[in-house]
């Protein structure tokens, strides 16, 4: 058990870098030296043969739920994506989004948007995201106008963002369905709602951007055909269908529904290249060839994608190891102490404390550690200020903030990728890259508040449409007041407006109650839908008359 403990941090060591072993060191030393710590820190300290035990030896150790979730499904997912990958997919999706977006108003920057959101949530890394379609949007949105900063930071603001959509949301949404015990399709439905307005919104920071620097789109003979383009790559959906068909009608386990979309796509791979040169027995062999050694380098591809994730979560097992030997009730004990028993306050602590570990820990590994620590307190503060908090939105908080950190200055790993490809400053990207990631920031503090924002107890698909739009609206508004535009340049108090219909939209319950109309909090989402308008209206009338008196002075 000691030899497997000190070489799987070795092993993570060389695979993700000195952070996560530091932290498995430090909670091992706790584990041993807790009764000399302060009171309020102190811990009764364990023996080295329990402490062995757990770790080595258990389902709470280095073989519990994450690591066990990664063998049986999140392998076949990540093989599946890097299959898709070196079958064509990735450039069939980048080549599907340009040929619809490309020609609008910063049209390559919505087309990096989509395929980043398509090929993210089934990649589950974001530098792999970024290094996959970057590469190919990052000099496409240079080429309409976009700075070099700004093309580099609206990918990795994409690709981040990819782990979140469902219906597959990379590797740690299936570690969240086992933490909390519900159906995958469950968490997938209390993700949605955030996660889509998450996307609309940065297709709308897009087009500010555009309408900011004065950008337009690319000519359309620069762009593929949509057409061409789609019946070009319509084998590349099947698998994909299979998939969805697999997890939503019959309900099949992840896993099952994994090994028979990779089943397809293998057998598509095989036969796609003889089927381009409709099977002429002259090169049918060596078509057929070159479908084995496509199918043998997205085997190799998958296996290598994994070993990070499957270090990581094997890993972030000697903590979670640590904690269940009874340091658990002890770390709620003293957030609390820190938090003071105020849940913003608990809230707020529990977001630096990913961003902070993320920045040297994959996504997974961040939320497993964050979930492990601060899941239960969260919950119990909640209960203790007199609201019922479903355990789902706590998980969902600390995934949430384990993927920001990946384009969180100083050391966003996605935004040094996107920098390297688009050649500008990674620190300048990453702070840049955070500014548009801003808008997703503030969703996990409204949920929390609000969990009608992850459909719980809602099944009625009018209402969630409602709410979906009415979020949308109010991170819209968030965005524009971020961004200091919306119609036109933004003065302080359209900002400070805008800033307002943000939080009528995302918290309508807490405005109903102080106005006393419990059971008509509607009426709020009215109210915020009139003044974004009055807004809008008065920067479309300021902006025009500003132009008319520019053509004036002109003439």
């Amino acid at each position: 058990g000691g030899f497997l403990v000190l070489f799987l941090l070795e092993a993570a060591r060389r695979v993700i870098g000195p952070a996560l072993p530091i932290i498995a060191i430090a909670f091992s030393l706790y584990a041993f030296f807790g009764e000399q710590m302060p009171n309020f820190l102190a811990f009764k300290s364990v023996s080295i043969s329990r402490y062995i035990g757990q770790i080595s030896l258990t389902t709470e150790g280095i073989y519990g739920i994450p690591l066990d979730v990664s063998a049986r499904i999140v392998f076949l997912f990540v093989l599946f994506g890097s299959m898709l990958d070196k079958a064509g997919g990735g450039r069939f999706f980048i080549d599907l989004a340009m040929s619809l977006l490309g020609r609008y108003k910063g049209g390559p920057a919505k087309a990096a948007v989509m395929s980043s959101g398509l090929t993210g949530m089934i990649s589950g890394s974001s530098i792999a995201n970024v290094v996959t379609t970057g590469t190919f949007t990052i000099p496409l949105m240079k080429k309409v106008g976009y700075p070099p900063k700004k093309a580099a930071a609206i990918e990795v603001a994409a690709s981040t963002d990819g782990q979140i959509m469902p219906p597959i949301m990379g590797a740690a949404a299936f570690i969240i369905a086992e933490y909390v015990n519900m159906p995958y399709l469950d968490v997938c439905k209390a993700a949605a709602i955030p996660a889509f307005a998450s996307y609309a919104t940065l297709f709308y920071l897009t087009h500010i951007e555009a309408s900011k620097l004065g950008l337009q789109g690319l000519p359309r003979a620069d762009l593929p055909g949509f057409f061409h383009t789609l019946l070009g790559g319509l084998h590349y959906l099947l698998p994909l269908f299979i998939l969805l068909y697999e997890l939503i009608i019959p309900r099949h386990s992840p896993d099952l529904a994994a090994f028979r979309a990779t089943m397809a796509l293998i057998a598509i791979m095989l036969l796609q290249h003889a089927g381009r040169n409709r099977f002429q027995s002259s090169c049918i062999v060596r078509n057929l060839r070159q479908g084995m050694e496509d199918i043998i380098a997205g085997l190799i591809a998958g296996a290598r994608n994994m070993v990070s994730v499957a270090v990581a979560t094997a890993a972030a097992g000697i903590i979670v190891g640590v904690v269940t030997l009874g340091l658990g009730g002890l770390i709620t004990d003293i957030i609390d102490h820190l938090s003071q028993g105020n849940i913003t306050v608990m809230l707020a602590i529990t977001a630096f404390a990913s961003l902070l570990l993320g920045m040297g820990l994959p996504t997974t590994a961040t939320y497993i550690v964050m979930a492990s620590l601060t899941a239960p307190a969260i919950v119990e503060i909640a209960s203790w200020e007199g609201f019922a908090l479903p355990l789902i939105a706590a998980h969902l908080f600390c995934f949430y903030f384990g993927i920001l950190a990946d384009d969180t200055p100083p050391v966003g790993l996605a935004a040094y990728a996107a920098a390297a490809i688009a050649r500008s400053d990674p620190i300048a990207t990453g702070i840049q890259g955070f500014t548009y990631d801003i808008r997703t920031a503030i969703l996990p503090f409204a949920f929390v508040f609000n969990t009608d924002l992850l459909l719980w107890n809602i099944n009625s698909w009018p209402l969630a449409l409602l709410i979906f739009v009415m979020t949308c609206v109010g991170t819209f508004s968030f965005a524009s007041a971020t961004q200091g535009w919306f119609a036109a340049r933004n003065r302080w108090y359209e900002t400070l407006l805008l800033l307002g219909v943000t939080a009528l939209m995302l918290r309508p319950d807490f405005f109903a109650r102080q106005l006393g109309w419990a059971f008509h909090y509607r009426w709020i989402y009215v109210l915020g839908l009139i003044l974004a308008a009055l807004i809008y209206a008065w920067q479309k009338w300021r902006s025009n008359s500003n132009g008319g008196q520019k053509n004036a002075a002109t003439v």
